[in-house]
């Protein structure tokens, strides 16, 4: 008789582990759904891959002609080819738009050893630093006593050359609308 409430409470602390690894497995498949209905999302329509080149790292951002934003990094400039691949075989990137100041001569040379070369399209980036620290404060508001300074005195606790990449794109499709 002793042993019949520890076997009740074994069987109860079964169900419960049970009913746990149901709820995560639940959780990882929506987590899963929403990511699929997002690629799917991205490939309804052309993106847009912006790309802002430095001699270390550079900003990429991939987005759509709605202007949703499917994708942003900062990465090693040794990485950028192979991961522009990667994001071309995720999404369907119908150009390039660089920012024409750093490098870009340089880099427009290199993407040309892309495996699917994109057409590459200069943007103007002049600001779009001063732009894009402005754009990182609307996405990350400051906390604690930052929020005391001013904001021309903040500086962002990460690389924004992703943001850069991003406004790259919206500039683009600007200037496409305006004519």
């Amino acid at each position: 008789m002793a042993d019949i409430p520890a076997i009740a409470t074994t069987s109860i602390a079964k169900l419960e582990v049970r009913s746990v690894l149901a709820d995560n497995a639940s959780k990882q498949c929506l987590e899963c759904e929403k990511s699929v209905i997002a690629n799917v999302r991205a490939c309804s329509q052309p993106t847009i891959l912006g790309f802002d080149p430095g001699r270390q790292k550079c900003g990429l951002a991939v987005m759509g002609l709605d202007r949703t934003l499917f994708y942003r990094a900062v990465i090693a400039a040794d990485e950028v080819l192979a991961t522009i691949q990667q994001l071309q075989q995720k999404y369907p990137i119908s150009l390039i738009v660089m920012g024409d100041q750093t490098s870009a001569e340089d880099w427009q040379q290199q993407l040309t050893q892309l495996a699917e070369p994109l057409r590459v399209v200069l943007v103007d980036e002049r600001y779009s630093s001063l732009e894009a620290r402005d754009r990182y404060w609307q996405i990350n508001p400051p906390k604690g006593l930052q929020r005391l300074m001013p904001q021309g005195m903040r500086q962002p606790q990460e690389p924004i050359d992703d943001i850069v990449a991003m406004l790259l794109i919206e500039r683009y499709l600007n200037r496409l609308v305006e004519g």
